[in-house]
């Protein structure tokens, strides 16, 4: 019976790729790498700690990761503060409220750092909703290894087999099935190149996992 849902933050929760695109990208051009396209894809669902040790090694750079995420923190920043046009995904919020109305526990697993969590759950008021959040730069594994996915069901109080992920990543889902936890993958025009084979259950909007109709998938 499912009793628990965990979300992922961007890209399901909500549409921050185009600011994080946009200072990632201003951080490379700051400390003078040329990152692929290919690479940067590749990086989607990790944390920005993991990716900036992953950049230092890859470009042999003189920076520390550290310095990395703070030139990276300090571009998002200046974009999050200005962007007033910033909204939840469409039908999230809906489903956020679906939900918890019928009394499922929901926790927040990002691999985003809990600074910018804080900054999207204040700005849209979403606390009032969820028990938990991790940040994947809070813990030593980022996805696609299971460990947050794995300390958010314990937070539920649940097993695994009765929480739900749900995720837009690769990296994400590959995490979800690593922690043995039922994976619905979300399919949007946000998500790049991302693979959804190992997801137990692709969408492309949160209708389709409206409580009435995932707890009958999940019963």
């Amino acid at each position: 019976m499912l009793k628990a849902v965990i979300f992922d933050m961007d890209g399901v929760i909500i549409d921050s790729e185009p600011m994080h695109n946009k200072a990632y990208h201003d951080m490379f051009d700051e400390v003078g790498i040329d990152v692929t396209d290919e690479l940067y894809e590749s990086f989607t669902g990790q944390s920005t700690i993991n990716i900036c040790k992953h950049l230092c090694d890859h470009f042999g750079l003189l920076e520390t990761p550290e310095d990395l995420v703070a030139i990276k923190r300090k571009h998002y920043k200046r974009f999050f503060e200005s962007n007033s046009e910033l909204a939840l995904i469409d039908g999230v919020f809906d489903l956020i409220k679906d939900y918890y109305t019928n009394g499922l526990k929901l926790i927040l697993a990002s691999s985003a750092s809990m600074t910018s969590i804080n900054q999207i759950f204040n700005r849209f008021d979403l606390n009032q909703y969820f028990i938990a959040k991790f940040s994947g730069g809070d813990l030593k594994q980022s996805k696609p290894h299971p460990e947050i996915f794995i300390k958010a069901a314990k937070a539920t109080g649940f097993s695994t087999d009765e929480c739900m992920v749900i995720e837009d990543s690769t990296n994400g889902i590959l995490a979800a099935k690593a922690a043995n936890i039922y994976c619905v993958g979300y399919d949007s025009f946000h998500s790049k190149n991302q693979n959804y084979s190992q997801a137990n259950m692709v969408i492309n909007n949160f209708e389709a996992i409206s409580f009435s109709k995932i707890s009958k998938i999940i019963p």
